[in-house]
């Protein structure tokens, strides 16, 4: 009895342990259960989702950046694959001036290329992979691929570039891509067209690679990837291929380019031509260029500062964001103004004495050489400045604003490249808004000759001068002139409309044109155009930089460099059915005359003749893009 009592004295704690670790287990199974039930029921979707990310990646691909052709055909902005050499900061576990110190004792790294990934690097975040060697060689991959260990977080990428075969021909129309910057960032996300980059490093920065980038960067590719826990690539669950851009064909014609850009050799001006009846560009030079192969990948700030600092100012594009008065390539317009006006008519003749006097303030000829009796006709042949002080006087501003302002001259032209300028094209009200200052009659006689407040851009002048080749049909510049899917082939055509019509009657017409003949048959650049063997409308031009006090004489050899007279000239020819039209500028080239005109006639004999002195071969017809 004693032994059994005992027994149930000793089991009583035991049972009651186990009943308590029963209830233990229980409960650990009911909250089991519970989060089983929380994870595999009521959040089963979040948790799906997030395990399938541990096991997928999602990669981003970018398509060819769409290719770009001249009129012909000829391949001006294209794609090369290369190898490049990138680290990811985040992944580097050594600084990174001395990753780079260690990688230069295994592949050549110059100074440039490590300003230049240190700029990049300012631009991009951690987490990105950025280029400090590009377009490696094969040996260069086979050193590095055998010492990869070494150099945590740097790996061998193959990409495409973005190469520019005629090197510095045409860099103005043609612009250039570069990294992608912060302030691109910016503005593609209010744009709201971020996603379109992801993964992306270059961005069209100026000319057509900025202005028609929406077309040529094309549509990003999705890969999703199945890996293992070690990060490794298993297989691909699911693939949309990126679309390549859209590929442009141009108006311009990249050996007339070439001739004029050489015509233009050694000057710092601008040249444009177009035909007239489309409003194709042919040609679109400004002088300087510069080579846009220096920026896909991002420039080293060496060239960059170059670019940004030269007294010649390589980066403006002084075809349209050049702003200068333009002399006497004014007055054929101003002649047609004064006959819509009514102020002079065929048989209208001045005494031109060498002077016109406002009040007490001498207008001289800039020649000082009076003209005598001249006619309308006449005072374009031999550029009489009195003829037009006179004229300007007796239009006053406002009029000369209102007939002005349809040819385009100080408006946008619209042509198909961000960035044109508007230009100054002077009333009473802006002159009142600009200096708080009224309008005097000594302001006006100066706008007759393209001087004064008169500021435009040589686009301006030219598409102007083309519509006077059009007997005032005004039909909007441009450059590119159709687009081709690369996927489909299919071809879209770009033609521009006349947006108006400058109602004169053809008798003004013709009477003005005749004086521009006679400019070059028997007046200021008869010398440039003798024996040419197709009738030229032209008007030379000359155009003061500094004011010269009204008894002083001009003299070039007295005053620097810097503020000679600006040179300009403008024609058509065929002159009574034109195949182009042109305006050319050379910044203080002196009489037009003498420095802008011989550039045209280069330009002319070659579109009309097929001449030059390059050895080209003549313009070929006009084809369409397949």
């Amino acid at each position: 009895m004693s032994l059994e009592f005992k027994g149930e004295e000793i089991n009583r704690p035991l049972a009651r342990r186990l009943l308590i670790a029963g209830i233990g287990v229980l409960f650990a199974f009911l909250i089991l259960t519970m989060r089983l039930a929380w994870l595999q029921v009521i959040n089963t979707d979040a948790y799906q989702e997030k395990a399938e990310r541990n096991r997928t990646v999602q990669v981003t691909t970018q398509g060819p950046r769409g290719l770009i052709f001249d009129r012909n055909g000829t391949l001006v902005a294209g794609n090369v694959r290369n190898y490049t050499l990138e680290i990811t900061p985040d992944k580097v576990t050594l600084p990174i001036s001395k990753l780079i110190d260690d990688l230069s004792n295994v592949i050549e790294i110059s100074a440039a290329d490590r300003r230049r990934f240190l700029r990049l690097k300012d631009n991009f975040n951690r987490y990105d992979s950025i280029p400090i060697r590009t377009h490696l060689t094969d040996s260069e991959i086979a050193t590095f691929i055998s010492q990869k260990w070494r150099f945590e977080g740097v790996e061998v990428q193959q990409a495409e570039s973005r190469v520019y075969p005629l090197g510095q021909t045409g860099s103005h129309i043609l612009g250039y891509i570069g990294s992608i910057s912060q302030s691109d960032k910016k503005r593609l996300e209010d744009e709201g067209k971020i996603s379109l980059y992801t993964g992306a490093r270059d961005i069209g920065k100026v000319g057509i690679e900025r202005s028609y980038e929406d077309l040529l960067h094309g549509q990003p590719g999705e890969e999703d990837l199945e890996i293992t826990a070690s990060g490794r690539s298993v297989r691909t669950l699911n693939l949309v291929p990126p679309q390549p851009g859209t590929n442009l064909f141009l108006t311009v014609d990249f050996n007339l380019q070439r001739i004029a850009e050489h015509a233009m050799q050694g000057k710092t001006g601008a040249v444009i031509a177009i035909e007239p009846s489309t409003g194709e560009i042919l040609a679109f030079a400004s002088l300087p260029t510069y080579d846009p192969n220096l920026f896909p990948g991002g420039i080293d700030p060496d060239s960059w500062n170059y670019l940004n600092t030269a007294p010649e100012k390589p980066l403006l594009n002084r075809a349209m964001r050049g702003i200068y008065p333009i002399g006497s390539t004014y007055k054929p317009f101003m002649a047609l103004a004064g006959l819509y006006y009514g102020e002079i008519s065929k048989d209208f003749k001045l005494n031109d004495t060498g002077v016109f006097m406002v009040g007490n303030h001498r207008f001289r000829d800039v020649t000082g050489t009076p003209k005598g009796i001249i006619n309308v006709r006449r005072s374009l042949e031999v550029s009489s400045d009195i003829f037009y002080y006179w004229l300007a006087t007796q239009l006053g501003v406002d009029r000369i604003y209102d007939f002005m302002k349809p040819w385009g001259f100080g408006q946008k032209t619209g042509i198909d490249l961000i960035g044109e300028q508007t230009g100054i094209l002077p009333n009473r009200e802006w002159k009142e808004k600009r200096f708080k200052q009224s309008w005097y009659v000594g302001d006006t006689p100066s706008l007759g000759i393209g001087q004064g407040y008169n500021a435009f851009t040589l686009l301006q002048l030219a598409h102007a001068t083309a519509t006077l080749a059009n007997h005032g049909t005004v039909i909007p510049p441009h450059l590119v002139r159709a687009t081709v899917n690369p996927a489909t082939a299919q071809t879209t055509k770009i033609a521009m409309n006349p947006t108006r019509k400058i109602q004169l009657p053809e008798s003004d017409w013709n009477l003005v044109i005749q004086g521009m003949m006679d400019a070059t048959r028997s007046g200021t650049a008869r010398a440039i155009f003798k024996n040419a063997p197709y009738e030229v409308a032209g008007k030379t031009g000359t155009a003061q930089v500094i004011s010269i006090a009204q008894d002083a004489k001009y003299d070039s050899k007295k005053i620097s460099r810097k503020h000679h007279d600006h040179s300009l000239f403008i024609a058509f020819a065929p002159a009574r059915k034109p195949k182009v039209a042109l305006a050319v500028l050379v910044e203080n080239g002196g009489f037009g005359a003498k420095a802008a005109a011989p550039i045209a006639r280069a330009i002319m004999d070659y579109w009309l003749t097929g001449k030059n002195d390059l050895g080209l071969p003549p313009p070929k017809l006009t084809r369409t893009p397949r």
